[in-house]
């Protein structure tokens, strides 16, 4: 290799770094509101309110955490929410959505369409969201085997959002950390918070 082979390679590969840490977010400060919006994973139904998931996220981060879940919502529930909650100015929209969906066997294109929808009205605020992977409940689920709905990838590929992909199939598929067979317990929704946690931690959001 000439020096002038080395050169431009050391060049593509600076510019290579420079890109990649520009595509990280920027670290959010303490007490920064953050929005969790979603259902009753969200909401922390099986466990205390003090167990719930956003309020063990802002106890590690530092963060105000807005709990935006609501039992039963479908995403056109979450939808309809967002606006009034998008008034709170958070800095970071967390996205978990789409179970009662599944569990009402609503339309895929129902669920896909309303997710983007969210997902646009928060890009086009200018504020950074998360979107998170809600399992497919199938009758593997009734024996703990659970996997993500494979449409939550392709959302993320599509609208070009960070996934926090596996964390709700692994704790809902593990007896020791739900209350029912489609919610967490209080160790459950911890869990969730730690996983979630080093997963922004990856994002440069933390």
């Amino acid at each position: 290799m000439n020096r002038r082979q080395f050169l431009i390679g050391s060049a593509i590969l600076a510019l290579a770094a420079c890109s990649k840490r520009h595509n990280r977010s920027q670290a959010l400060p303490k007490g920064s509101a953050v929005l969790a919006l979603g259902d009753s994973l969200t909401y922390g139904y099986g466990a205390a309110p003090a167990a719930a998931y956003p309020v063990q996220l802002a106890t590690l981060t530092g963060w105000k955490v807005i709990n935006g879940g609501v039992s039963g919502n479908t995403t056109a529930d979450a939808l309809a929410r967002l606006p009034e909650l998008m008034g709170q100015h958070p800095k970071l929209v967390i996205i978990s959505i789409g179970g009662n969906d599944f569990l009402r066997k609503l339309p895929e294109s129902t669920t896909r369409a309303n997710i983007g929808k969210i997902i646009q009205t928060v890009q086009a605020a200018n504020i950074p969201a998360v979107l998170v992977a809600i399992p497919h409940f199938t009758v593997g689920a009734l024996f703990g085997k659970l996997s993500d709905h494979p449409l939550y990838h392709e959302i993320a590929e599509q609208y070009r959002i960070p996934l926090l992909s596996g964390a709700w199939s692994e704790i809902l598929g593990d007896k020791d950390l739900k209350s029912d067979q489609i919610h967490a317990n209080a160790e459950g929704y911890r869990k969730f918070a730690e996983l979630l946690k080093a997963f922004l931690e990856e994002q440069g959001l933390v």
